[in-house]
């Protein structure tokens, strides 16, 4: 299956905790102003990947300790991202997401059924669009004080968000 990449960095410290492997995918449909990478909003841009070849990168990879999709916003291409993290997930990977829809618009359908399925395979959400006037450099792994920090597996079975209390998360 193809997905658009506007880039990987397979060891980044700053994307969740440890040493991690980030894709950041093309396409979002927030906008947010003020947004680190307005240049993964058009899902035009970027480069074209077959996700077994990213899948295959990420397994490949030695001294990381989880992945990390970012944009853009991954769940905007939530069939690709399903194929990959399901992938992942069958090799025990920690694996963070970062969305601009928040959570309960996830649960309800509002991306789509797949983006919906993404959920049951990630260890953390971070979720929220990026609002400008609430940025902090006060919050560790989000860029602005509305978005949070999700455990998602936790969130699912207690069928309320359950937010991360702690920061070494995973690994």
């Amino acid at each position: 299956m193809k997905v658009q990449i506007l880039g990987i960095e397979r060891h980044s410290s700053v994307n969740g905790p440890g040493v991690r492997y980030v894709v950041f995918t093309q396409g979002c449909p927030h906008a947010c102003p003020g947004c680190q990478n307005p240049d993964s909003w058009s899902i035009h841009g970027g480069v074209t990947y077959d996700t077994k070849d990213i899948i295959n990168d990420i397994l490949s990879t030695k001294y990381i300790d989880g992945v990390t999709l970012s944009g853009g916003d991954p769940l905007y291409q939530a069939k690709p991202i399903l194929e990959i993290v399901k992938a992942l997930k069958e090799k025990n990977i920690n694996i963070w997401c970062y969305t601009g829809w928040t959570y309960e618009q996830l649960d309800s359908l509002q991306a789509g059924k797949e983006a919906k399925e993404v959920l049951s395979y990630l260890d953390v959400l971070v979720d929220g669009p990026f609002v400008q006037s609430l940025l902090s450099q006060d919050c560790i792994y989000r860029g602005s004080s509305n978005q949070r920090l999700i455990d998602c597996q936790k969130s699912i079975k207690a069928k309320q968000v359950v937010e991360v209390t702690s920061f070494d998360y995973g690994i």
